[in-house]
């Protein structure tokens, strides 16, 4: 197993010596991309908008020029991405997205704009790939594999929160799960009400 991880935080993994191999560097750094995934038969990658200077895209063009053909590739968003328009978000949704986006431009701190871009890149292109739309986020020990739907707006989805282990549960799982090629899965927590509620039909 190889991770690529930003050089101060090298540290934080120690507890993996013997187990992954860990490259210091940027995720769009096409030479640190290039000999990550070199080999490998999947891949996954989580879309962060840091910055200004397309992080989000860079990385995921690396990865499409450099994974090896018939590699499974898996990535992660947020909610916002949609791959067909068909995505139902609440107005205080939208606004909240677009009020984080303007002033995170403005201070020059993320750009989720690049994450829409660089999805497009993956839905765009033929290889083997998932894009794990995550929903809010909070910590605690697994509840075990979160449930989808393909579109934001489906009732199975209204509480909008996951454990961070599950969706990272979630993320490995697809790489082993065909009928998730070429979806956009948006998750939620599999004990959640709403989850609760569709899985007991009430």
């Amino acid at each position: 197993m190889v991770g690529v991880c930003r050089e101060r935080s090298v540290g934080k993994l120690d507890g993996f010596k013997g187990h992954i191999t860990v490259i210091p560097g940027a995720t769009n750094d096409r030479e640190v991309i290039k000999k990550a995934v070199e080999g490998c038969d999947g891949v996954l990658t989580v879309l962060v908008p840091w910055g200004v200077h397309q992080y989000s895209s860079g990385t995921v063009q690396a990865v499409l020029d450099y994974a090896r053909p018939g590699a499974r590739l898996i990535f992660s968003c947020g909610w916002h991405i949609t791959r067909d328009g068909q995505d139902v978000y609440s107005r205080t949704f939208i606004l909240g997205v677009k009020a984080i986006g303007w002033i995170a431009r403005m201070l020059r701190a993320v750009d989720i704009d690049d994450q829409v871009e660089a999805c497009r890149r993956i839905f765009s292109s033929n290889t083997r790939w998932t894009v794990v739309r995550g929903s809010d986020l909070e910590e605690g020990e697994s509840q075990g594999l979160p449930v989808w739907s393909r579109h934001v707006g489906d009732p199975v989805l209204a509480s909008n929160i996951t454990r961070r282990v599950d969706f990272a549960l979630f993320m490995v799982a697809a790489l082993e799960n065909d009928e998730l090629i070429h979806e956009a899965p948006a998750i939620v927590g599999c004990r959640t009400p709403s989850a609760l509620a569709i899985k007991t039909g009430s």
